[in-house]
Order: C-alpha cells, then sequence, then structure tokens
C-alpha cells in the first residue's frame, strides 16, 4: 500500500487538583506503512452519517512504544486524528486499526475549560 509518517497520541494520566485526574497527551513521530485503507459511511441517528475508516497502520516500535502501547489513543494520518481501536504487536512493529475521529485531550489542548 502506501507509506505512513506521523504522530502517534499516548495518554497518561495526571493529578492536575487534590482529586482530579485528566489525561495528559505526548506525541512522538514514527514510519511505518499503511497495511490497509478503507473507508466506511456509517449512518446513525445523527443528522449526517459518521465517517470512519477500517485502515491499518504498521509502525516501526521503539523501546516507548513497546513498553507503552496500552496508552495509545490516536494517530495522525491524512490530516486527522483518527481514534486507535486495536493494537497487535508483531515485533519489531505495531498494527494500529483505526476507527473514527478522534475528539479527545491533545498536546494542544486539555480538556478543562
Amino acid at each position: 500500500m502506501g507509506r505512513f509518517h506521523g504522530a502517534v497520541g499516548y495518554a497518561t494520566s495526571e493529578e492536575t487538583a487534590p482529586g482530579v485526574w485528566e489525561d495528559v497527551i505526548t506525541e512522538y513521530k514514527y514510519y511505518g506503512d499503511v497495511v490497509r485503507n478503507i473507508r466506511k459511511l456509517q449512518d446513525g441517528t445523527d443528522l449526517n452519517s459518521d465517517i470512519s475508516v477500517n485502515n491499518s497502520i504498521s509502525i516501526v516500535a521503539d523501546e516507548y512504544a513497546r513498553g507503552n502501547f496500552y496508552a495509545i489513543r490516536y494517530v495522525e494520518w491524512a490530516g486527522v486524528l483518527w481514534k486507535v481501536n486495536t493494537i497487535t504487536e508483531q515485533s519489531p512493529r505495531l498494527i494500529l486499526e483505526l476507527g473514527g475521529v478522534y475528539n479527545g485531550a491533545t498536546p494542544r489542548t486539555t480538556s478543562s475549560s
């Protein structure tokens, strides 16, 4: 398929105030391959249909990725942040299966207003 180069967002929970925990996102850049490239349009109860992808992106995992794959929340691909639904470890790679658009916290924003 195609080549991939982009950001992968990792979430860690940090106490921002006594008893208040928030996800803090850190991004790392990775190279890899787009293994599967599929778009899916889902009719729902919303006015507009939801767009999701069933893409699989294979990244060359470094030590941080292998040790923290459980914390991966999103991948930046084609100018959009996509939720990572499933991660499969195939050393030395991680296969990230993408889903819908990610709307959570990013390094540039926080969830509190």
